[in-house]
C-alpha cells in the first residue's frame, strides 16, 4: 500500500452527493465549447510577465560568455592534479591557463 492510499478517506454516499451536487453548482465547472476553445490563446500570450518570471525561475542563469567544449590530451599527473582539489578542477585549470597566457 502506497503513502497515498492510506491518508485517503472513505466518503459516504450521502457526502458523495452533497459533494455532487456542489460540482452540478458550480457556474465555473462545464465543458469549453467549441468557440472557446478556438479563441484561447497560449499561455504565454496570455500571460506574458508571468510566462517570463516562470523562465527566469528555471534552470541554470545563463553565463555572459560562455566557454567552448575541446578536447586535450594532458599528463595523467596534471589532471591528477587538478582532481584532487575537487569539484571546479576545470575552472580552476582554466583560471591557470588564462594566468599564464596573461589574459
Amino acid at each position: 500500500m502506497n503513502r497515498l492510499s492510506k491518508t485517503v478517506l472513505a466518503v459516504s454516499d450521502d457526502e458523495e452527493g452533497v459533494i455532487q451536487k456542489q460540482i452540478a453548482a458550480d457556474s465555473d465547472d462545464g465543458d469549453a465549447t467549441d468557440e472557446e476553445i478556438m479563441s484561447a490563446k497560449p499561455f504565454a500570450e496570455a500571460l506574458p510577465e508571468l510566462m517570463e518570471s516562470i523562465r527566469r525561475a528555471r534552470g541554470r542563469p545563463f553565463a555572459q560568455q560562455t566557454k567552448v567544449p575541446v578536447t586535450i590530451r594532458l599528463d595523467p599527473d596534471i589532471v591528477e592534479h587538478y582532481k584532487a582539489g575537487g569539484k571546479g578542477w576545470q575552472s580552476r585549470m582554466n583560471d591557470d591557463l588564462r594566468k599564464l597566457a596573461g589574459l
